[in-house]
């Protein structure tokens, strides 16, 4: 396929998406939007947190956005299912109670989901609870926290606060965490024996995955008086064949916990929803780190429509499929490699400087994520809607030819 035959493919395959009425007239006034500048401070990265509802741009005069487009958060651009927002408003009435019930009935059908016992649920507000309960469980003065660099960096912070010493260990060079290092370097510590290891698979930053083998590898080789922290808050992006969940492994492994969370897929990251899997003694060693109620009702009602909800899940992870391969092909036709993503974000190789690139693509109204230091000439943008990444792509031509 030539490079016009995919820029052709391209446009038309966007302006499906687009809806036909509206693909022409939004191409052109993004295009002039993406010169138009944008004062005032660039947003907070949280990968985890802010919500980004589903809605088409809506244009001021002169073609720009009335809205900065906000693709700097790993934020799921479709929102909540129908039944989530339903049960919502159905909880409304239920504002004057604890939600204890709610958990339970949470928490069960979670247990049911994974094949487990209820007992081996535990709910977290978001999953950068679940990471800060193994952080303060497992790590402290005298103990390490190893993760990949770069790595989502919540767990590092809650380590840092308890006093643990940190341990960075580079990516392999096709992105993919080197759980053999990691294991080398934990255990040539000095006086620090590593209480937490910290996976992210699919990992972020980067999108990539660390293959399943290799995982079970290095689960049979972690000392047991160790807690390793798997982090599948992007699980159902991943379409890897090289790919699993490591939630069944948990009956082999008594000090391995799987954090994940309502906020990607399910769209609910402004509710704070997440939740671990592990055997019930370890979560009984979390929980003891715990508040109580810790999620809210609101939060409860909707992750447990959303739960039941299959449809919702697919349609979002066939929409990022879809976005995903038409951006790639637009940056292959212009030339610039990608990290292979397996979740709903995209590590673009600018080859220079990520910094002013970033400043850049704010002046025009587009927010991507912020510099990661082990990656500087790597640019990492969400997925979002097909319109919102047409603005991207209209701004990141510009600033990629200057």
């Amino acid at each position: 396929m030539n490079d016009e035959t995919v820029a052709s493919f391209s446009r038309r395959r966007f302006a499906q998406l687009l809806g036909a009425g509206a693909a022409g007239a939004a191409l052109g006034k993004m295009a002039a939007a993406a010169q138009q500048p944008l004062t005032g401070p660039n947003p907070i990265d949280r990968s985890s947190t802010g919500p980004t509802p589903s809605r088409q741009l809506h244009l001021v005069q002169g073609g720009m956005p009335a809205e900065v487009v906000r693709l700097s958060a790993n934020e799921n651009p479709h929102g909540a299912s129908p039944a989530a927002l339903d049960a919502m408003r159905e909880a409304f009435a239920l504002t004057w109670r604890y939600p204890d019930e709610h958990v339970d009935a949470l928490v069960a059908d979670l247990a049911r989901a994974h094949g487990v016992a209820a007992g081996q649920v535990l709910l977290g507000d978001g999953s950068s609870e679940i990471l800060k309960l193994c952080a303060a469980a497992a790590t402290g003065p005298g103990r390490a926290v190893v993760v990949a660099d770069p790595t989502f960096e919540a767990v590092l912070h809650f380590a840092q606060t308890a006093g643990a010493k940190e341990l960075k260990v580079p990516l392999t060079p096709d992105f993919r965490h080197d759980l053999p290092k990691m294991l080398a370097a934990a255990s040539g510590l000095a006086n620090v024996a590593p209480g937490l290891f910290y996976v992210c698979n699919p990992n972020n930053p980067t999108g990539s995955i660390t293959p399943k083998q290799e995982m079970r590898a290095f689960l049979a080789r972690v000392p047991g008086d160790s807690l390793v922290l798997v982090d599948e808050a992007y699980f159902h992006y991943a379409e890897s064949g090289d790919y699993e969940s490591v939630v069944p492994l948990i009956a082999e492994h008594p000090n391995l916990v799987v954090a994940r969370t309502f906020s990607k897929i399910y769209g609910l990251a402004g509710l704070r929803c997440g939740y671990a899997v592990a055997r019930a003694e370890l979560i009984e060693r979390l929980r003891a780190q715990q508040p109580w109620d810790s999620v809210n009702i609101m939060a409860l009602a909707a992750a447990r429509a959303s739960l039941h909800d299959a449809g919702h899940v697919e349609s979002g992870r066939r929409a990022n499929r879809e976005v995903k391969a038409l951006v790639c092909g637009e940056l292959d036709r212009l030339g610039f490699r990608y990290i292979p993503s397996q979740a709903n974000f995209l590590m673009i190789d600018l080859r220079r400087q990520v910094k002013p690139v970033v400043a850049s693509l704010h002046q025009r109204r587009v927010d991507v994520g912020r510099v990661f230091p082990a990656l500087p000439n790597h640019l990492r943008v969400t997925l979002g809607t097909a319109e919102q990444m047409q603005a991207f792509l209209a701004a990141f031509r510009q600033v990629a030819a200057a």
